[in-house]
């Protein structure tokens, strides 16, 4: 680490005297680009001239604790000791929070789809078990839940249910949760008391809102229907259904919460809008490196991430191999348990593909809380 913080100070300085340079001054648009890095370089660049600093008098008080025969001077440099290595643990984390690369997509508003997977009707229980968890999970940090489009299940639950998450850093938090989730318990349906294991997707899109994405009049058509189920007599007998096909990529989405059709289509085409811009984010991850796909947070759809073992009251996770007993309050809604560790693990591999990096590939791309 000490390396690539000289690297940073090193590049640092060079902006610095750049920017001094007259010639680069008349050029507005260099100017302009390098004022950006300078400002995002200079908070991490100080920090790291106090740490070295701290670590420069944190040697000499070892030195005097080593050389020195005066009672009072080694009491002063225990004391000092003691005061500087606490300094060096707060800046050494100070540092590697600035060293990872901010996600800025962490703070947007967030699309989540639940889907049942194999398991028959009790991976639809289990569905709506999830839709429970994250609704709990939602109301605890304040956040508004909307929901898009759902199908139910004939024995409770849901076939797949769509809704939208609004808050401050709703999608920095729920994005872990994308991948398939394995269940494991005696459903109410069975007779003989066995173990029965099925499944439902989650897939976790941040919602498009303040991205351009071009969307043409003839990609994509446009059919109302008649709503079925839930909704009332009026949703029931109108064509206030719609359902968008983005012929391109074969995409298709539908909604018939809402009575209007307008609205239908305003919500569907929010979620399409979400997926689309998904689809980018997946390509440009695996355009990166096949360590960027390792991550924990892959957005591989398919991948298994979490079991909940009912008999034994205990949820796995399986991409940080984390066992917690404690089944009961996290489908409850009580997540951070889990989301914590799955943030911890991904910023210390994306702190570790920072430090790969070079100063001026990275400097742009500075966490600034």
């Amino acid at each position: 680490m000490l390396e690539k913080l000289r690297g940073i100070e090193q590049r640092f300085e060079k902006i610095a005297g750049q920017m001094a340079d007259p010639l680069i001054a008349a050029d507005h648009e260099k100017y302009s680009r390098l004022a950006r890095e300078y400002a995002e370089l200079e908070e991490i660049a100080q920090k790291s001239r106090q740490y070295r600093q701290v670590l420069d008098r944190i040697k000499d008080s070892r030195v005097i604790l080593e050389d020195s025969d005066d009672a009072e001077l080694l009491q002063l440099a225990r004391e000092e000791l003691e005061m500087l290595e606490e300094q060096e643990i707060k800046l050494e984390k100070e540092i590697q929070r600035l060293l990872v690369p901010a996600d800025p997509n962490d703070n947007k508003n967030t699309i989540v789809e639940i889907r049942a997977g194999t398991g028959g009707d009790e991976a639809g229980i289990f569905a709506g078990d999830l839709y429970r968890m994250y609704s709990r999970y939602c109301e605890n940090n304040r956040w508004k839940i909307e929901p898009i489009s759902a199908s139910i299940s004939e024995r409770g639950g849901f076939k797949e249910i769509i809704f939208s998450v609004s808050g401050k850093g709703a999608y920095g938090r729920l994005k872990y949760e994308s991948g398939v989730h394995r269940v494991q318990r005696v459903p109410e349906t069975e007779s003989q008391g066995r173990i029965h294991t099925s499944a439902a997707s989650v897939a976790v899109l941040p919602e498009a809102e303040g991205v351009e994405i071009d969307i043409k009049p003839n990609d994509i058509r446009v059919d109302v229907f008649r709503s079925s189920g839930h909704g009332g007599q009026h949703v029931n007998t109108t064509d206030s259904a719609v359902r968008i096909v983005h012929i391109p990529t074969g995409l298709m989405v539908s909604c018939q919460d809402e009575k209007s059709q307008l609205k239908n289509k305003e919500k569907a085409m929010k979620v399409l809008k979400a997926r689309l811009y998904d689809l980018e984010l997946r390509k440009q991850q695996e355009s990166i490196s096949s360590q960027r796909r390792n991550m924990i947070r892959s957005g591989d759809r398919s991948e298994k991430i979490r079991t909940y073992n009912f008999p034994q009251g205990r949820v796995t996770d399986h991409r940080i191999h984390l066992t917690l007993y404690r089944l009961e309050e996290i489908m409850q809604g009580v997540l951070d348990m889990l989301i914590d560790e799955l943030q911890l693990a991904e910023q210390a591999e994306r702190l570790g593909e920072s430090l790969a990096r070079k100063p001026e590939e990275t400097a742009p791309q500075f966490a600034n809380g």
